[in-house]
């Protein structure tokens, strides 16, 4: 089922205008694709009716539902193996030396998708960091998808996804097999704080973050809205903090506020001065 022009257009500049996400004019058929799924859910027998019906309405429902399935929700277990090792190696120890007063660490996953980012942390922090077990370890999911956040909160992946990065001994330590499925055993589900949020709009209340993972996801912004990710970022990052963003990804000429750190081939941000 192929989409015309003028509908492509609707639905790009509505994707813009929600998420600040960028659909370039040639990725109609990423469009056809994604929505094929909520076309028929929806009962609409082409993309010009469900369109018209999205003209003829104030945002609701159908709106999110849009952009929620044109939303690129790609993760897996300790992605880009870097990061967590660059954590493991240097950052939380430093950290836990600088907080020994309050006992206290704030870590943020801005774009947390179906959870494996946020999950992976935990794992390590618990299995290569136990003094922390007495600490208040703060970890915070978001995203601009419910449905994502549904299954952060629930925990639960195939075994397929089980695959993808995940140690062995992981899987037997922090997971419950649950038929043919996987979950995170739930002394770790409840250390994880869940909440929508929209990076291209107004953030919720946020607390001054130790760490802030915002991988993969600028990439999808256009300049304007990555610089004004990066400048919340900046407000909310403490002076000593983090950031991590994608391998593809670089706050230089984007924000000057921040500069980047290597070890190894671990690579992330802090502020300067």
């Amino acid at each position: 089922m192929c989409i015309s022009e003028a509908d492509f257009h609707y639905i790009r500049d509505l994707v813009y205008r929600i998420s600040g996400n960028v659909l370039e004019n040639d990725k109609s058929y990423l469009v056809e694709s994604r929505l094929d799924g909520l076309l028929r859910a929806e009962g609409f027998s082409s993309f010009a009716e469900l369109v018209a019906a999205m003209r003829q309405q104030p945002r609701n429902g159908l709106h999110w539902h849009v952009v929620e399935a044109m939303t690129t929700s790609e993760t897996y277990f300790f992605r880009d193996i870097y990061p967590f090792e660059l954590l493991k190696t240097s950052l939380i120890p430093e950290l836990m030396n600088q907080r020994v007063h309050t006992n206290r660490l704030n870590i943020w996953c801005a774009a947390a998708a179906s959870g494996q980012e946020p999950y992976s942390i935990l794992m390590l922090l618990r299995d290569q960091f136990p003094s922390l077990s007495n600490w208040e370890i703060n970890l915070l999911a978001t995203d601009i998808s419910t449905k994502m956040l549904d299954r952060c909160i629930e925990g639960r992946y195939s075994q397929m996804e089980i695959n993808r990065g995940l140690p062995a001994t992981y899987v037997v330590k922090y997971f419950e097999r649950r038929g043919l499925e996987w979950q995170v055993k739930e002394e770790l589900r409840r250390m994880l704080k869940v909440r929508q949020a929209n990076l291209a709009e107004s953030w919720p209340a946020l607390p001054m973050m130790d760490i802030i993972f915002l991988r993969n996801v600028l990439i999808y912004f256009d300049i304007d809205v990555k610089r004004a990710v990066m400048n919340r970022v900046r407000k909310i990052l403490q002076p000593d903090g983090y950031l991590f963003l994608g391998g593809a990804e670089t706050a230089l000429n984007i924000d000057q506020g921040f500069e980047r750190i290597q070890v190894g081939r671990g690579v992330c941000y802090r502020l300067r001065g």
